[in-house]
């Protein structure tokens, strides 16, 4: 079963639980995968659903610091239920012991051996861990690799 086919079942469950917080969050996400679809004038494999996921998230995570900072709890709490909803459907993130041994593996396939290579090494490794890392901490890895 594709992702995209999985949230579509998902919102269908919660309609019939009348669950709203959980279904218009889910809504909003098959509203940016269609609205990426219209815009590419194609259908999305499961790997550019998970980067309109991952685009969601870091919105709603950048949200919930200026709702906290304006004092306004209430709806920071609704963006963090609206990050956990959707996490629910990124692939499971890797250790960051995995996440060095690829940037290491990456390093000795590219022959990277200064910052010049920062982004060669970076268009290697961006395809394999993209939904299953975070890139910063990749790009750091990359930098203090590259550096030492």
């Amino acid at each position: 079963m594709s992702l995209k086919t999985r949230i579509t079942e998902d919102m269908k469950t919660a309609m019939k639980a009348r669950e709203s917080a959980r279904l218009g969050a889910i809504r909003l996400l098959l509203a940016a995968i269609k609205q990426k679809e219209v815009d590419e004038r194609g259908e999305l494999d499961d790997a550019a659903v998970v980067a309109v996921i991952e685009k969601l998230t870091k919105q709603r995570k950048d949200s919930v610091t200026q709702y906290e900072a304006a004092g306004r709890q209430e709806l920071a709490d609704a963006e963090k239920f609206e990050i956990a909803v959707l996490a629910a459907y990124l692939p499971e993130k890797m250790s960051a012991a995995d996440t060095a041994a690829a940037v290491a593996a990456a390093v000795a396939e590219t022959g990277a051996a200064g910052p010049a290579d920062m982004g060669r090494l970076m268009a290697v490794l961006k395809p394999r861990l993209a939904g299953k890392a975070d890139m910063a901490e990749v790009s750091k890895l990359v930098k203090a690799a590259l550096a030492g």
